[in-house]
């Protein structure tokens, strides 16, 4: 028997709780971001996380209210995109504070920095892979804002890539599930595509 869920009858904070349990794993995006004046920087966990197109490349990630993150986009145009590796996962959580702006989250999780290429903000240093994003449009959706950024360079650690690509098994991506659940990749099934073949005339 299946329970039906309406969420025009639920309220928005459960109904937030049933989809995020429901569309799980979720990767994290562990974005940072600066002031326009360069005062302070942010640094914040984002499981609203994906590729958006790939020619050009465009990642997006989605700000559930107006955080500083968002702000920090909205004014300088930049952002970083450090992937989120399980052994990461304190560091992670402890960016998930909501200290004020002008706090920087670098500093309050002791997060050693390094000097990005093409943008402003800085890559967090144990992070084994980067994107370095330009802001490429935001659309506002009901609570939430989805940014899209294009992605001017990425870096990665070379003791991560096999074969040219950067290593699931390697890298132990971190996911969120529901509440304060997390996860990481477990088995990795491996399944070729099935190609259409056009059948021969005879």
């Amino acid at each position: 028997m299946r329970i039906e869920r309406d969420p025009e009858t639920m309220s928005s904070a459960d109904f937030y709780r049933f989809l995020t349990s429901a569309v799980i794993p979720r990767p994290i995006a562990w974005v940072s971001t600066v002031t326009a004046d360069g005062s302070s920087e942010n640094l914040a966990p984002h499981s609203f996380f994906s590729i958006a197109s790939t020619d050009p490349p465009i990642v997006q990630f989605t700000s559930i209210g107006r955080k500083d993150t968002l702000r920090n986009v909205e004014d300088t145009g930049e952002f970083v995109v450090n992937f989120s590796s399980e052994p990461h996962l304190d560091l992670i959580n402890a960016t998930a504070i909501d200290y004020p702006r002008s706090v920087s989250e670098f500093d309050t999780a002791g997060i050693e920095r390094e000097a990005s290429r093409r943008v402003r903000p800085p890559r967090v240093a144990v992070s084994h892979v980067i994107l370095e994003c330009r802001s490429h449009t935001t659309l506002r959706m009901g609570n939430s804002t989805l940014v899209f950024g294009r992605v001017v360079h990425a870096a990665v650690d070379e003791d991560y890539l096999v074969g040219g690509r950067p290593s699931s098994a390697l890298l132990r991506p971190l996911t969120k599930l529901g509440g304060d659940e997390w996860d990481t990749l477990g088995e990795v099934l491996h399944l070729r595509r099935i190609p259409y073949e056009e059948p021969s005339a005879d």
